[in-house]
């Protein structure tokens, strides 16, 4: 079977929004490519939409694609990215500014080293932007020496960048903290004392330091940015404000935390501004608190049958089988969802969305060898064709018998012989 001609015309793409701005790591969602390759719903509606008809490129000016200078810029590029001692320079630079000289830049670039660390893994993005913001920067170079007395007491959070310390407890008990780690007051006003001694344990132990004035501020403040959905008494869903301009014209709350019954429910909710990708990274991670994607898929059939809800649910399965069509090929339960789901569309004459279904799977496919052996000749097949040459198009199979022997084999309903 000929693929429709302007199937050319779609685009494999990393990126599920294109026309999304981009925005440093630090604010946006992680996107990444499914083993099957993905592309863009938009990129199909654009081919359903185009003429048919091969893509005529002939009188088309030849131009180079690159220039040299820009392939320089991009050797320039990569020998920043290859080198990570320049990266932490680049941290030292940002860290060793006095709060109040920090540019946007400067909190950006901080943000992108301070996520990875342990201590900062439990935190909102308002709450470490802002303690990037007010953050010290401290060495101590030499090993042995004494940065808090046993009793002392305590008026900032400590963070180890670099190096080892040691605490030393009064009932002879010793601990050891890492790059990543903390140590110092808890967010309170009250005065606390240290409870043992903390030295270092090497040379060149770097720390950032937060006053426990702004430490209690910006920890105690954080309910401001924050939304709660509580059903029957419990949070089942906490969003957080973002902006992601200074504008103000792109911001709005973003899902951060909430019960895997929640999650699935917000596929079909409005979704931030701010949030553009929740369907693609919902599609992506769904297998880390889910035991089975018919819980998702079941739900699906069930908000179809909602005429408001109809056409939420088609873009999610379009999206689901563009990106992500190892999780029905390689199913049997899913197929048959998929093939519930594609009766459904043709029940609701929603020829359109029909189409682009049959484009996706069909670009999705792949060339299979199944081996089907029969006890005798006039042993049944289990399976059924439909088409040929007096048909006009190809070989298909049209049904297969749920638990017979093709079924096990791996034959599918359109498998195309």
């Amino acid at each position: 079977l000929q693929l429709p001609a302007d199937l050319t015309k779609m685009h494999l793409t990393d990126n599920p929004h294109p026309q999304v701005t981009h925005v440093p790591s630090s604010q946006s969602g992680c996107s990444i490519a499914s083993d099957s390759g993905s592309s863009s719903l938009s990129d199909i509606y654009q081919a359903t939409e185009s003429e048919m008809g091969d893509v005529d490129l002939t009188g088309l000016p030849e131009a180079p694609v690159d220039s040299e200078d820009e392939e320089e810029e991009e050797d320039e590029d990569i020998d920043r990215t290859s080198d990570p001692l320049l990266g932490r320079d680049v941290v030292r630079e940002c860290l060793e500014k006095e709060p109040a000289d920090k540019t946007d830049d400067d909190i950006e670039q901080l943000l992108e080293f301070m996520h990875q660390l342990p201590a900062f893994a439990n935190m909102t993005m308002s709450v470490r932007r802002e303690l990037c913001s007010v953050m010290i920067f401290e060495v101590v170079e030499q090993a042995g020496a004494i940065i808090l007395e046993d009793g002392q007491e305590l008026d900032s959070w400590y963070v180890i960048l670099n190096g080892t310390v040691e605490i030393s407890y009064p009932d002879g008990k010793s601990e050891s903290l890492c790059m990543g780690n903390s140590f110092g007051i808890t967010p309170s006003l009250d005065k606390q004392y240290m409870n043992g001694v903390v030295r270092t344990k090497v040379d060149d132990c770097q720390f950032v330091c937060i006053a426990q004035q702004d430490y209690w501020r910006i920890l105690n403040h954080v309910e401001k940015n924050t939304h709660k959905v509580e059903e029957e008494g419990e949070i089942v869903m906490v969003k957080e404000h973002r902006e992601l301009d200074r504008s103000g014209t792109r911001k709005g709350h973003i899902v951060i935390k909430a019960t895997p019954e929640r999650l699935i429910m917000h596929l079909i909710e409005e979704h931030s501004i701010v949030d553009p990708t929740y369907i693609e990274d919902f599609l992506l991670t769904y297998r880390t608190f889910l035991t089975s994607p018919l819980e998702v898929g079941n739900k699906l059939l069930e908000w179809f049958r909602v005429d408001s809800l109809r056409d939420k649910v088609t873009r999610v399965v379009l999206l689901w089988v563009n990106n992500h069509f190892n999780d029905f090929e390689g199913d049997p339960a899913m197929t048959r969802f998929l093939e519930e789901f594609e009766k459904n569309l043709e029940n609701t004459k929603m020829k359109g969305h029909l189409r682009l279904l049959n484009i996706a799977c069909a670009a999705k496919a792949k060339w299979r060898q199944i081996t089907l052996q029969k006890p005798s000749r006039d042993s049944p097949l289990f399976f059924s064709l439909l088409g040929g040459s007096d048909k006009g198009f190809g070989i298909f199979v049209e049904t297969v018998e749920m638990g017979s022997k093709a079924a096990e084999a791996g034959l599918k309903r359109g498998d195309q012989v």
